[in-house]
């Protein structure tokens, strides 16, 4: 969906580490968000500034999730409300149908979902025609994957990786499609590469071993194995973490136009027998499309 704008999203939720990892995470996706932790707080913000989408639980202390929607019907009859049920009930669920409510999502939720959710609730409250969307609006962008330079050594790599888990794992209640690699850089910020788990795998092999795999005939006259002893694989995870990230990443995905439509990106996908593709703006990379973001638009017009 092509928006000039950000979505302006309000969040509203009395769990403190759910409200800060899913705005942080929505920012990084394209959304502007406001996080508060309760219904009369969400009311100021919603009296006080314009805002298009709100998320809101329905459990909280004092006004609860369903009460609140009352309220903020009230006071913005137009705008969308796209409500959490990890504690709602059947019975609060139908209350909140009467009520207007856009959609419900269960705890623990997938944030490419919440995200799809917002943008057509945003359609439907702007009323906004049906357009197909380009890649450009269904890629994560470049900001929402780990990023490293060439030049760092694994260890380094590692690291970026764990902090991007350690900030999704920090609730129990929203889900990231975790980024089982990283996107690596030049001196320029150009990409360049890509660092994935099996590249760290192979990482860990001799390097006779690698040599076979490079050159299959080889390896047809010459029978090795990979030593298994015990103790082996601690000294060549050790030897990993000095290497440079050069030295391991797999090339950069194929490129796709930021305004190709999704049929061309599903067609590259199959025709390379890939899962990801790196989207260019010009020269510039800015983003990524995958196959669970086409799901996703397949979900949203399949539903729609």
């Amino acid at each position: 969906m092509n928006t000039s704008t950000p979505i302006r999203v309000l969040i509203v939720d009395d769990e403190e580490r759910f409200r800060a990892t899913t705005a942080s995470i929505l920012k990084k996706r394209g959304f502007e968000v406001i996080a508060v932790g309760s219904g009369i707080e969400a009311l100021e913000e919603i009296k006080k500034r314009p805002l298009d989408v709100v998320v809101l639980d329905v459990k909280m202390p004092g006004m609860d999730g369903n009460e609140a929607l009352r309220e903020i019907k009230k006071v913005k009859p137009e705008i969308e409300v796209i409500m959490l049920t990890g504690h709602g009930t059947l019975e609060s669920a139908f209350e909140g149908l009467r009520e207007g409510v856009f959609d419900y999502l269960a705890k623990p939720c997938d944030i490419d979902i919440l995200a799809r959710k917002i943008q057509s609730a945003y359609a439907k409250e702007k009323r906004i025609a049906f357009e197909e969307p380009r890649v450009k609006h269904v890629m994560v962008p470049l900001s929402s994957f780990s990023t490293i330079h060439e030049d760092c050594t694994v260890a380094e790599a590692i690291n970026v990786i764990l902090r991007s888990f350690q900030v999704i794992m920090s609730t129990t209640t929203v889900h990231e499609s975790l980024h089982r690699s990283a996107l690596i850089l030049d001196k320029k910020d150009k990409v360049i590469g890509v660092l994935s788990f099996t590249d760290l795998l192979e990482g860990l092999q001799p390097a006779y071993m690698r040599l076979l795999k490079d050159r299959p005939l080889m390896a047809d006259s010459i029978h090795l194995e990979a030593p298994a002893f015990s103790g082996m694989f601690t000294i060549m995870a050790r030897d990993l973490g000095k290497k440079k990230v050069r030295d391991l990443m797999s090339e950069a995905p194929p490129t796709i136009d930021a305004n190709a439509n999704l049929m061309e990106a599903t067609s590259r996908l199959l025709e390379l027998k890939i899962r990801r593709l790196l989207v260019m703006e010009g020269e510039k990379a800015v983003g990524v499309i995958r196959e669970q973001d086409l799901f996703f638009e397949i979900a949203n017009i399949v539903e729609r």
